[in-house]
């Protein structure tokens, strides 16, 4: 049985996680890409800073989760 708080921890890092997928996304399709100095505009930037935030805390935060549900299925 998954107690509330590993499911919490999976839902919210999956969460963070596909934020900053889906602005990678955004970066990479609609707000014109990336060259050797960066984004092209403003939104890009920002983007950039969101996914570079996002994917990595989101990761290790579903990681987390993952190991104490595994933890969570063994007792």
């Amino acid at each position: 049985m998954m107690q509330p708080d590993t499911r919490k921890l999976l839902i919210t890092g999956s969460a963070i996680f596909f934020t900053g997928a889906v602005a990678a996304l955004l970066l990479m399709t609609a707000l014109g890409g990336v060259n050797g100095q960066g984004p092209h505009n403003n939104p890009g930037w920002l983007a950039l800073m969101i996914a570079m935030g996002c994917v990595p805390t989101g990761t290790l935060t579903l990681a987390l989760g993952l190991a104490k549900w595994v933890g969570d299925l063994r007792r």
